[in-house]
């Protein structure tokens, strides 16, 4: 089922800048604005070096020195990140390096169906050592989802998989959410991605970074074919040419 309608994640950058080595000002954000309804899933697509990963830190709280806001609806929640490195503690077992991320009273939860949604049940006792990328990268997305986060955010979790590993992994992630449908921003640079995974998917420009545009995607998951996809993403490159 669909999280009720309301606000998830309302955020606003008026103005985001840096002080470079050589002590000269530059000015990463100029302007972002966008608002996530609860449960809505959105991808943040833009030039590298456009401010993206910027974003995602100032929604995450690491970087307070910013103008505007970025809040949760309902006064806040937990939030949980994957990043592009799964950052799994190289000394514990999968289970252990997701169960780490549980508050005290929930280490014991049971995560049964989410270990078999993710095919993680006959890893649960092998070491990161022991895992294949794409099967590291499962284990992140298992710790995110563990903490039933209000706000998720990912980003690039899928970057450098070849493609089998990503889509087997794109499917993994819309099985766990759509069983438990989370606020989720996204980064990416892979439209076809964005157009599979999304509800909603926000274009910004070079730095400093502005919102260039927002565009929905009405279709229901479950019937957005491949050939669906590719129309898609032809429309979107002929709105927002460069984009591919």
């Amino acid at each position: 089922m669909r999280s009720p309608e309301g606000p998830g994640l309302d955020l606003f950058i008026s103005d985001k800048r840096f002080r470079s080595a050589d002590g000269e000002t530059l000015v990463a954000i100029e302007e972002i604005a966008f608002g996530i309804p609860r449960g809505g899933f959105t991808a943040l697509i833009g030039p590298s070096g456009c401010g993206k990963t910027t974003s995602l830190r100032i929604v995450l709280g690491l970087d307070p020195d910013f103008s505007g806001h970025a809040r949760m609806g309902d006064g806040g929640g937990s939030v949980a990140a994957v990043f592009q490195e799964p950052r799994l503690l190289p000394w514990r077992s999968v289970e252990a390096n997701v169960r780490l991320a549980l508050p005290a009273e929930r280490r014991g939860a049971d995560l049964h169906a989410l270990f078999s949604i993710l095919g993680l049940s006959d890893h649960l006792t092998r070491y990161p050592g022991e895992l294949s990328l794409g099967l590291a990268r499962r284990v992140a997305l298992a710790r995110a989802f563990a903490i039933e986060p209000s706000l998720l955010v990912l980003d690039e979790p899928f970057v450098s998989l070849d493609e089998m590993t990503a889509a087997r992994l794109r499917a993994l992630l819309l099985s766990v959410w759509s069983s438990r449908p989370t606020t989720t921003l996204m980064v990416t640079h892979n439209l076809r991605e964005a157009v599979d995974l999304a509800d909603s998917i926000v274009f910004l420009t070079p730095r400093p970074a502005k919102v260039r545009g927002v565009h929905a995607i009405q279709e229901p998951r479950a019937t957005r074919s491949a050939a669906w996809r590719e129309r898609t993403v032809a429309e979107i490159d002929a709105l927002y040419p460069g984009v591919l």
